[in-house]
């Protein structure tokens, strides 16, 4: 890669932040994208730069789908064009010209079946601190293997990540203490976003992956694989002899009893110290078996830290979970974390038009 390209893509500058942003949005398979301004676009280097990161052949070891390529490479290639006022001195990238080329000329999906297809989606984490990440990687990310445009025939949703899921992670990254040296559950794991995000970077003791989706349980594991988790372990316990993988997958149905006759003690006897769940909160019918189980996990855990981000489409259901927890007796403090701008958001990238709420609760 040459220098200016690597100058572009480190975001050295402050005029090549649109460059920087407009990969990340990519690699999230974003629909609409934030291109580069003109000015930007029509430089040889800011193409190059462009080409190596995306494009290029292995330039990600998990690429977008071919059809998303074909789209983003056509709009690219028009704005380029657009962008020049002076051929003799700004052209269009050979590279960018040749991936075209080669795309058009493979054959993709059909629209229906692209929307069936599971694809690899990359997620920037701009808030998280480099000197907390655990990989080489400039800006630290997460990958999964997602369903984005279909709910499967159980009619489980967990099959894509939600927004409330990225907004939560974005406050544990600012507040990584949270995380650090503690065992964790995530109660509705979906694709394990928030699970694969502490494990991987905020140096948990345990982290749990829990869905009550069969899908969703089987889905998880190859997640864990592509983010290098598979073979990563507990730190060392010397109150507990049962160290064991660092993040695992469990199958967790609300409204059933979390301990089973045959076990002596749920999780091994390992403690659990924060439960965390996003977009949980979707549905007012499930909303009485979720408590339940956070009641359940009050009493194995008393002094347990529970951490719900809600996305509010409906504000009557997001109050019926508030009017149960405090039929329970809970106490629910709601967490000022506000939904930063689109335009201003980095890495991940998410709806910012519907509002998000963080609440934490307590045992009574």
């Amino acid at each position: 890669m040459t220098s200016a390209a690597a100058n572009v893509l480190n975001g050295d500058f402050a005029s090549h932040e649109s460059v920087v942003r407009f990969c990340r949005q990519y690699l999230q398979l974003e629909n609409e994208l934030d291109f580069p301004e003109p000015k930007l676009l029509r430089e040889e280097h800011v193409q190059s730069a462009i080409f190596e990161r995306l494009f290029a052949d292995a330039a990600t070891s998990y690429p977008p789908p071919p059809r998303y390529e074909l789209r983003v490479l056509k709009d690219l290639m028009s704005k380029i064009e657009d962008s020049i006022e002076d051929w003799e001195q700004h052209g269009v990238s050979d590279d960018l010209m040749g991936r075209l080329a080669e795309s058009l000329a493979s054959p993709v999906p059909s629209e229906l079946d692209a929307a069936q297809q599971k694809s690899y989606v990359t997620y920037s984490l701009s808030l998280l601190k480099e000197e907390s990440a655990t990989t080489t990687a400039t800006t630290p990310q997460i990958t999964l293997l997602e369903t984005r445009d279909l709910i499967s025939a159980a009619g489980t949703t967990g099959l894509r990540t939600w927004e409330a899921a990225l907004h939560l992670g974005q406050y544990l990254c600012e507040h990584p203490s949270l995380i650090q040296g503690k065992g964790v559950l995530e109660l509705g794991a979906g694709t394990g976003y928030i699970s694969i995000l502490c494990a991987k970077y905020l140096s948990p003791r345990q982290v749990i992956a829990s869905d009550g989706s069969d899908d969703v349980v089987n889905n998880l594991p190859e997640n864990f694989f592509v983010n290098g988790l598979q073979k990563q372990q507990q730190p060392e316990d010397t109150s507990t002899e049962q160290n064991g993988p660092l993040i695992t997958a469990m199958d967790l149905k609300w409204g059933h009893a979390l301990l089973g006759t045959e076990e002596a003690a749920w999780n091994g006897g390992r403690p659990i110290d924060v439960v965390l769940g996003a977009d949980v909160t979707y549905d007012e019918r499930v909303i009485p078996s979720l408590v339940s189980v956070i009641e359940d996990l009050f009493q194995l855990y008393p002094s347990v830290k529970v951490i719900i981000a809600a996305t509010e489409r409906n504000r009557k259901t997001y109050d019926a979970f508030l009017r149960v927890c405090e039929q329970r007796r809970f106490g629910v403090h709601q967490v000022d974390y506000a939904l930063p701008p689109r335009a201003s958001q980095n890495g991940p990238f998410y709806n910012d038009q519907v509002p998000i709420r963080i609440c934490e609760i307590i045992s009574s």
